[in-house]
């Protein structure tokens, strides 16, 4: 099944990625005007985040979101062929001894992110450029999409876990020194995280990151992939992050969850058009809680 997926990635990418992009850009501009159901999800979590904005304001930056994901999936095939050769045609790296220093300390990593910029392409040239890392992600519904994608991680070397019942496998990992990505910026169930603070509305977080990392004593540090105007990346690590220990766990893992939370909102209020507003942040409601 791989020789088939092979195929047809390469017949993909026999189309020179300015028009894929091309292509990929007008699509998403249908797509923003035809699909109007998500169209308003996204200009409803939009206007929330961003009072202050106009809706001429809003709907540029809606409009430039979609562009943004249609930009990842026209560009997913090219990290097969991504090595040390060519890694700065696509990305460069900001903090990366960040990233060494914390390697350095045996206990393992803890990367946290969002569906922002281009995740994918971080986390392959983080791979190339140092060592494969652990992606914590939900298996997709379509089995072939799941395969393809799959496989794209894999031919960087990194692994990817589904995080369902991930935790000891993880605390596993970090144990023999593994890197773990975390993306954090989706709803959860209240069942399965907690709420913080999010653009100014509770959002229903995961607290799987705040408990590994009082758990282990790994390292956490936050990682972003953003888009340049050029069409290339910048990979950026920041500094560790200061964990809470009071010795009040639930409190800490409150404290330590809005800290990684508002590193993501930072992030994304400086670049709003590369994050995924199509996605109900907000679903689950603080009054479900009970």
């Amino acid at each position: 099944m791989n020789l088939k997926l092979k195929i047809a990635i390469w017949i993909f990418r026999i189309i020179p990625i300015s028009i894929r992009r091309a292509i990929a850009t007008a699509l998403a501009r249908l797509g923003y005007y035809l699909l109007l159901k998500h169209k308003l999800i996204v200009v409803h979590n939009l206007t929330h985040a961003f009072p202050e904005k106009s809706l001429d304001e809003i709907l540029k930056i809606a409009k430039a979101s979609y562009t943004s994901f249609a930009l990842i999936l026209a560009e997913f095939s090219e990290i097969p062929y991504m090595n040390k050769d060519n890694l700065s045609q696509w990305i460069t790296f900001k903090g990366l001894d960040h990233y060494t220093e914390a390697c350095r300390k045996g206990k393992g990593v803890l990367l946290f992110s969002a569906h922002f910029g281009n995740w994918e392409i971080g986390n392959a040239a983080l791979a190339i450029t140092t060592k494969p890392l652990i992606f914590i992600y939900r298996i997709l519904d379509s089995p072939f999409l799941e395969m393809a994608i799959t496989y794209v991680r894999t031919t960087c070397g990194n692994i990817s876990m589904d995080k369902e019942n991930a935790m000891r496998p993880m605390i596993r990992a970090l144990k023999k020194g593994e890197t773990i990505n975390i993306l954090i910026d989706q709803n959860v169930a209240v069942y399965d995280g907690i709420f913080v603070n999010f653009f100014g509305r509770p959002a229903c977080t995961t607290s799987g990151l705040a408990l590994l990392a009082m758990h282990t004593g790994a390292p956490v540090l936050p990682v972003f992939t953003t888009r340049q105007p050029d069409g290339k990346y910048v990979l950026e690590i920041g500094p560790e992050v200061p964990i809470v220990r009071s010795g009040n766990r639930d409190a800490d893992v409150l404290e330590n969850t809005q800290t990684f939370t508002k590193m993501i909102e930072d992030h994304i209020r400086k670049y709003p058009e590369q994050w995924f507003w199509l996605h109900q942040r907000w679903k689950t409601k603080l009054c479900q809680k009970r």
